[in-house]
């Protein structure tokens, strides 16, 4: 009896897979995508209804053969990428290679790994949406077109390698405007003034002035702090009222996608691409030991809140025994999911309630751990009693003044025994206060004035900016961390700690783009085209119609940007500098790194120099001067200096160019391999930075994020 064939994306995900079907079935990976648009071209029929020409992705051609050798064979065919529009495509174009007739091909969804799962899913399979698939098809075909066009006048007016992006230029926008709002931004003086003080419990406690009279209090300078000082001389402190309420705070939703990668930015300090990566490899499977492999969380890539009721039981009795009936509320906590939501999948959650974190500890790697249990306390925590707090607020009478203090006590933690949400902004710990009454005397123990600036917004991190994302409906949850991956490798900007920064390109990109293209990076329009791709997969809208609206004012675009957007690459700024090898003026020009001060004389003359700009504008050359090292050259013995070449940082003899020895760039940092070799900076072909061991090739260890040290 022939086999049915079940294909997946990935090996792990096989693996796991296999393991429930048994020796009826065949289950093979497509390692992702089989069929794309090529690179090399456009690769769309502008004029024949935006036509797509797919084509087999360089290095597929052997996986397309095994899997049309075992579609050939197979009785059935259940095609099970990820329940998504990323996962319809790659069906839809494996269904194209293997049953293009889709006689015997099936489309199987689940929402978590597990052998309940994947049997209902086979046993109830659906047919291929193809609304889902072009409203896929429609995304891809709108960012090759903004790519493919915009990229290439950008190649012409300032540097060859930049990109434009639909999405990914809309967030350099928003990243460039907080940083002009941060420029732009005249810090204000404020003063406050706290007052510590003591009741007949003698526990001291702090207040804060708060008002003058019946009218809010303002202290401009450092003139008002001394004058309600003075005023404040000899003063009777007096409690005239206190408010105590006791309060309830409700747990926090279970993870979708984008909270799970803000949530594990502020507490993990992961990018939302580390996080996507080990939640994939969690939903996919780990081995636990003699189980072998398991998938352990729900389908990561969501914006619903939704739980399914077999999750919410496991979890209730999860609770009532390890934490007491007290923890469980009477009913389940269910959580609106919001307006805009597809609401295909559940909430990302715990697959097997027997697999606690700490079960499967031992199993996991140190960052797959931490995730997991991240994830593993927030579902728990969603589905416990509210916390209660009491909590007591003290008016202060001295003189014509009121001050007022604060304080909180946990009655019952409930829910935040096991987590608590972080926040992107630290906020001020309430402390506890000492039991008061009305009309209590107090002590003065202190009284201190404190001069304060107001302050700009804050720069986006990558949770801040992923939360602005969403709440603009700008890309969505899925593709976020391969924005802010994008941003980053194409140096439109640049992570400081945990701050984004717009570089200058990004700056002089997005003022080109503005210029040009305004609709395209208009927050609005973004947010109406992803609008239109969920009508799209909803059967609401016609792809095609969507791009013909596009394309019309786009295409009118791309015309006038090729004739009027600014040429910085053929822009000279004259200087008064003269040329110290051929006496020419230097002239400012635009390159890789941004501006820099090159002889006019070139290409017969190549001089080139930094410089500096003063308040007055007037420019300065300035010496390169060499990043000297410890390192000898292993050929001639002489000093090797730090260089920056098209991939990056390198290490370059000081003898050049009689002595050409070159070495990579050490970050000084051991190899976590332990095998006495430092990491070094390297560069991919596409630019984008990594780090690999000064031993390689006897040690492969490699990273795009540096460990941290200390």
């Amino acid at each position: 009896m022939a086999k049915s064939l079940v294909i997946v994306e990935s090996p792990a995900k096989a693996k796991t897979i296999n393991k429930f079907l048994g020796k009826d079935f065949t289950v093979l990976a497509s390692i992702g995508h089989i069929k794309d648009l090529p690179k090399s071209k456009l690769g769309v029929e502008i004029e024949n209804d935006f036509e797509p020409h797919y084509e087999a992705i360089k290095g597929k051609a052997a996986t397309i053969r095994e899997l049309k050798k075992a579609g050939k064979a197979a009785e059935r065919i259940y095609l099970a990428p990820d329940p998504d529009r990323e996962g319809e495509a790659i069906a839809w174009h494996i269904a194209e290679e293997i049953d293009k007739k889709k006689e015997k091909t099936l489309r199987v969804l689940f929402n978590e790994i597990t052998e309940k799962a994947v049997r209902e899913a086979i046993e109830h399979p659906t047919e291929l949406d193809q609304n889902k698939f072009e409203a896929q098809q429609a995304r891809r075909i709108l960012d090759r077109l903004v790519g493919y066009q915009v990229s290439p006048i950008l190649w012409d007016k300032v540097r060859r390698g930049l990109s434009a992006g639909r999405v990914q230029s809309v967030a350099v926008r928003l990243i460039c405007e907080r940083e002009r709002e941060i420029q732009a931004f005249t810090p204000v003086e404020y003063w406050s003034m706290t007052a510590e003080l003591e009741g007949k419990t003698g526990e001291p406690f702090k207040a804060r002035l708060v008002k003058k009279g019946n009218d809010k209090v303002e202290l401009n300078n450092e003139t008002d702090a001394k004058a309600a000082l003075k005023a404040l001389e000899g003063a009777e402190w007096r409690v005239s009222e206190v408010e105590t309420k006791e309060t309830k705070r409700n747990p926090a939703a279970p993870f979708t996608t984008s909270k799970l990668q803000q949530e594990a930015s502020r507490k993990l300090g992961y990018t939302a691409k580390k996080t996507m990566m080990l939640a994939q490899q969690l939903y996919e499977g780990v081995e636990v030991g003699e189980e072998g492999s398991a998938g352990l969380i729900s389908y990561m890539r969501t914006d619903s809140t939704r739980i399914s009721n077999e999750a919410i039981a496991a979890a209730r009795v999860l609770i009532e025994e390890k934490y007491g009936p007290r923890y469980l509320p009477a009913k389940p906590n269910v959580y609106k999911t919001k307006k805009k939501a597809q609401d295909a999948h559940e909430a990302i959650r715990p697959t097997y309630f027997q697999y606690t974190p700490e079960a499967v500890k031992t199993h996991l790697s140190k960052d797959q751990f931490r995730l997991y249990q991240l994830i593993w306390n927030r579902f728990i925590a969603c589905q416990m009693a509210p916390a209660i707090i009491d909590q007591t607020r003290a008016q202060i009478k001295a003189a014509d003044f009121t001050f007022s203090a604060s304080g909180s006590t946990v009655k019952f933690p409930g829910f935040t025994a096991v987590y608590m949400e972080g926040k992107d902004v630290e906020e001020e710990k309430e402390e506890k206060l000492p039991p008061l009454s009305p009309n209590e005397a107090l002590k003065l123990l202190g009284l201190t004035p404190a001069q304060h600036f107001t302050q700009p917004p804050p720069r986006f991190t990558e949770a801040s900016l992923v939360k602005e994302l969403e709440e603009k409906g700008i890309g969505r949850p899925s593709t976020y961390a391969a924005i802010i991956s994008t941003i980053q490798d194409r140096e439109y900007v640049v992570k400081d700690k945990t701050q984004l920064k717009p570089t200058e390109l990004g700056f002089l990109v997005t003022d080109l783009l503005i210029s040009s293209f305004p609709e395209i990076l208009d927050v609005e329009f973004t947010a109406r085209m992803e609008e239109e791709l969920d009508m799209i997969e909803e059967g609401t809208m016609q792809w095609k119609k969507t791009m013909h609206e596009f394309w019309g004012p786009f295409k009118e675009s791309i015309e006038k940007a090729k004739k009027d957007m600014k040429n910085v690459k053929a822009e000279e700024v004259a200087t008064d500098i003269s040329c110290e090898k051929c006496g020419k003026t230097m002239v400012i020009k635009w390159g890789r790194k941004g501006k820099f001060l090159a002889c006019s004389g070139y290409p017969e003359c190549k001089n080139t120099k930094d410089f500096t700009t003063d308040e007055h504008g007037k420019v300065t050359a300035v010496e390169r001067a060499a990043e000297t090292t410890d390192t000898p050259c292993p050929k001639c013995g002489k000093q090797m200096v730090v260089k920056s070449g098209r991939f990056g940082k390198f290490l370059a003899c000081s003898d050049y160019p009689d002595c050409k020895t070159t070495l990579p760039y050490s970050t000084g940092i051991p190899c976590p391999n332990g095998d006495g070799g430092t990491l070094v900076e390297r560069r991919t072909k596409k630019g984008r930075m990594f780090f690999s061991c000064s031993k390689y090739p006897d040690c492969k260890y490699a990273t795009w994020e540096l460990p941290k040290t200390g």
